[in-house]
């Protein structure tokens, strides 16, 4: 079993902080799935708050990269949970105010993503300086299961207390949620890293230095490769479910939690089954994720086909299960191999990749599913991207 970074308590107090926080992402993120439908019945603009989420990391992920390796990680921690609990009370008094529009849902969503861009590289710089190196893995593992416990609790807490509180209760405590994380960051102590002298470094010097790693290193950009094509088709379509819930299923805001309960649910049994797996050996991506890969991509299209309730729970958790395997099966394979000063710009790049990848196709999938169709949209989307990787996976086994 990959669970040995339990064993540290600095590592269990910041998972039971984070857990709060990420119970209010996921509040939020159903929160405001369901508001964009709500207020224009569009998948588009689902697609649309989607990508503003997400979209940021395209862009600032990088720039935030190469901060993470040069300022205190801890601190930058506590400020950039304390901005997405301000964000989180901005939420709330607009709505309090009367003020939630689809104008106001585009500037709070994109606030958000712009936090969650420099959120992403400080996060998976902070977590491996927890444990000793040899724990890395562990930890990548760990900290996936917690983020997917939350990803399967919180869409279900929120979509409840929208029907039985409404909206604006729901965003305070979303609010709220936030505060334990913060208290619980200002409490850790992190392994030293080592100095290189990259601070020196002139700023866009030190950004072209991650790119330079990443493409210099095959394990890591090919990681990166797959883990693009399933953000942008698989994840993609788990970014745009309100469609699905409400305009096929006529489910409404709680059918909608239940479906992204579904995909938590689904991720978390990816996340256990992978800490069963032998560890990871350095320098190789298992064969077994690549079969899980394609698999994932299968059954897109079979969830833009699917009319029954139940059988469209199972392909979402199908999919959360594959996509979650999959992200841990790459991240741990690019960590491993990382060192300490050179972690935040790369993991960066593969938040670029992973949060960024979904973002757009979030964007295109839901624009898509309003001229050609739910059921058109994914059944191409999934079947291209799996003969496009498959294509792939041979010239990766022809190099070697």
């Amino acid at each position: 079993m990959n669970f040995a970074a339990l064993k540290s308590p600095n590592f269990r107090t910041y998972i039971s902080g984070s857990f709060m926080g990420l119970l209010s992402l996921w509040m939020q993120r159903v929160t405001s799935g369901w508001l964009a439908w709500d207020l224009t019945n569009s998948a588009s603009f689902v697609g649309l708050v989607a990508l503003l989420q997400f979209a940021p990391a395209i862009l600032l992920s990088p720039l935030f990269g190469v901060w993470a390796d040069r300022l205190n990680v801890k601190r930058s921690a506590v400020t950039v949970q304390s901005l997405n609990c301000l964000i989180a009370v901005a939420f709330f008094a607009v709505a309090a105010l009367g003020w939630l529009t689809p104008f106001w849902m585009g500037v709070l969503s994109l606030a958000s993503g712009i936090a969650a861009a420099a959120s992403h590289p400080v996060r998976m710089s902070l977590t491996p300086r927890l444990v000793e190196r040899d724990l890395i893995g562990s930890v990548v593992n760990i900290v996936a299961i917690n983020f997917n416990v939350a990803r399967m609790l919180g869409p279900a807490l929120g979509g409840l207390s929208i029907g039985v509180f409404g909206v604006t209760v729901t965003l305070f405590i979303q609010a709220l949620l936030y505060v334990p994380y913060v208290y619980v960051l200002t409490r850790l102590t992190l392994r030293p890293r080592r100095d290189t002298g990259s601070a020196s470094e002139p700023f866009f010097h030190a950004l072209a230095a991650g790119f330079r790693h990443v493409w210099t290193t095959p394990v890591i950009w090919r990681a990166m490769v797959i883990v693009a094509v399933l953000s942008l088709v698989a994840r993609g379509t788990l970014e745009i479910l309100p469609p699905l819930a409400d305009g096929i299923f006529d489910r409404g805001a709680s059918g909608l939690g239940v479906l992204l309960s579904a995909t938590g649910a689904g991720a978390i049994i990816g996340g256990v089954f992978k800490g069963f797996l032998p560890p990871q050996e350095p320098e190789r991506i298992p064969r077994l994720s690549l079969a899980f890969v394609l698999l994932g991509l299968g059954l897109v299209p079979v969830l833009g086909a699917v009319r029954i309730w139940e059988v469209a729970l199972i392909v979402v958790a199908g999919m959360a299960f594959v996509t979650t395997l999959t992200a841990i099966s790459m991240q741990t394979a690019i960590q491993i191999v990382l060192e300490d000063d050179m972690r935040g710009r790369v993991m960066s790049l593969w938040a670029v990749v992973a949060a960024g990848g979904s973002a757009l196709g979030a964007g295109i999938l839901g624009v898509l599913a309003d001229v050609l169709g739910y059921e058109l949209t994914l059944f191409w989307a999934g079947s291209g991207a799996a003969v496009c990787l498959t294509a792939y996976f041979v010239y990766i086994f022809a190099q070697r």
